[in-house]
């Protein structure tokens, strides 16, 4: 067994090469092999989104406050909140992220694969995140 208490891993601020706006990271974790597990809470602030991005073993993400937005390539703009969770198919393309106007948090879960859990590509344009502008 191995206790990892709240707190004891500092935030982190999300890469301005992954995403659009203000993100957070929080209680970042990775397993040990042979598990392959690994994830974090991410705090999107309003109008944060995460680039367009695949994951070779797929991802769950679970939000627990806020309102977000999530899309997968060619699929309908989905609005998620609080106790929504979210599978994202192994390589399915796809982005999430908070509101315009409300921040969203989620606990973000992969299994890596060769020890690559993400692979990111180009951020969401505008008219996408915002159909509504």
């Amino acid at each position: 067994m191995k206790l990892t208490r709240a707190g004891s891993t500092p935030s982190a601020p999300g890469p301005a090469d992954w995403f659009t706006g203000q993100v957070r990271f929080d209680g970042r974790f990775q397993t040990e092999a042979p598990a392959r597990l690994g994830g974090a809470w991410v705090t999107f602030e309003p109008g944060a989104r995460t680039n367009w991005h695949t994951h070779p073993l797929g991802q769950l993400i679970i939000v627990t406050t806020g309102l977000g937005r999530a899309q997968r390539e060619g699929g309908p703009l989905e609005v998620i909140g609080p106790g929504d969770m979210v599978w994202f198919e192994p390589g399915e393309r796809h982005w999430h992220g908070a509101a315009p106007h409300c921040a969203m948090t989620h606990l973000a879960i992969a299994e890596a694969e060769n020890g690559v859990s993400v692979n990111w590509a180009e951020p969401v344009a505008a008219a996408d995140y915002d159909p509504e502008g």
